[in-house]
């Protein structure tokens, strides 16, 4: 079972949701504080401007679901599906997740600092204009995924793989290319002068 950093434990929760069908739901400005949703159907539900704060989501499944705008600060996924899943300007702000499901991802703009991704299978997943910093991606898979103008400064990506994947825009900094798998990533010029600067090398313009 993945940790969070630190081994800090999962929020406390007070009240429980268990087995409900939120199906294509529709959640406009509601507000969640330690909350457990246990095995809750959220599939194709569309948020805006929602918030939930330490919440924990064990076995739910938000397959093609929808958030505009809300945010999951300090919650934990564990076992759950998010095929296909979008989030759009969200704040997922030191959310851990755990055996996760996460095929199709897509995540645009927003902030997901301080977030645990450990051994995450991002594959074909798309991050653009995301703010990751320190976000754990320890032994993360993310061949073939976009991560595009992606701030992934202090990030920890010890033995992950982002062979394949583009990560043109990104903050590549906190990578250290004998640690990471980056063959055939498609980077920029800059970015190649920042992983050969961590590989030691004394780079000139002439």
């Amino acid at each position: 079972m993945a940790e969070r950093m630190g081994g800090a434990p999962d929020p406390q929760t007070t009240s429980t949701i268990a087995g409900d069908d939120w199906y294509a739901r529709r959640v406009t400005g509601e507000t969640f504080e330690h909350v457990a949703f246990l095995d809750v159907d959220f599939t194709e539900v569309a948020t805006e401007g929602a918030t939930f704060t330490e919440c924990v989501f064990r076995g739910c499944r938000f397959n093609a679901s929808v958030h505009t705008g809300s945010a999951f600060v300090n919650c934990t996924f564990r076992r759950t599906s998010l095929f296909d899943a979008t989030f759009t300007r969200a704040k997922l702000t030191g959310t851990m997740f755990d055996r996760c499901t996460f095929g199709a991802l897509k995540v645009e703009g927003g902030d997901w600092s301080f977030t645990g991704l450990p051994g995450a299978d991002l594959r074909g997943s798309v991050f653009r204009g995301v703010r990751m910093r320190e976000a754990d991606l320890t032994g993360a898979k993310c061949q073939g995924a976009q991560f595009r103008d992606t701030d992934l400064s202090g990030a920890s990506v010890y033995g992950s793989s982002f062979e394949t994947g583009d990560l043109r825009g990104s903050d590549l900094s906190a990578f250290d290319p004998t640690e990471v798998k980056l063959r055939d990533a498609v980077i920029s010029f800059d970015q190649a002068v920042v992983l050969a600067m961590a590989l030691g090398l004394d780079v000139r313009a002439e």
